[in-house]
């Protein structure tokens, strides 16, 4: 009797310790939102727009780049190829 009465005691004292690490761990982070939300230093914005132009720039460069390369390259080179082509004599 007195060994069951010893399970049910750790059993009861397990549960209980279990449930202080889980509300200690719920406070913890609990408090961790409440000082991500608190903070207005806008460090994450400015971050976040820089990444923004540069992104926008570089694909502005992209768009130009490839934009010269098929009129200066390739549209000449598939103008003679087609009409080579179609300029068949036989």
């Amino acid at each position: 009797m007195k060994m069951i009465k010893n399970m049910i005691s750790k059993a009861k004292n397990a549960v209980n310790n279990a449930a202080v690490k889980a509300s200690t761990f719920l406070m913890v982070q609990k408090n961790k939102m409440r000082l991500a939300v608190a903070n207005n230093r806008g460090d994450n914005y400015v971050s976040e727009a820089v990444k923004i132009l540069i992104a926008i720039v570089l694909g502005g460069l992209l768009l130009a780049g490839l934009y010269a390369l098929f009129g200066d390259v390739v549209m000449p080179t598939l103008k003679t190829k087609i009409q080579e082509m179609f300029n068949y004599k036989g």
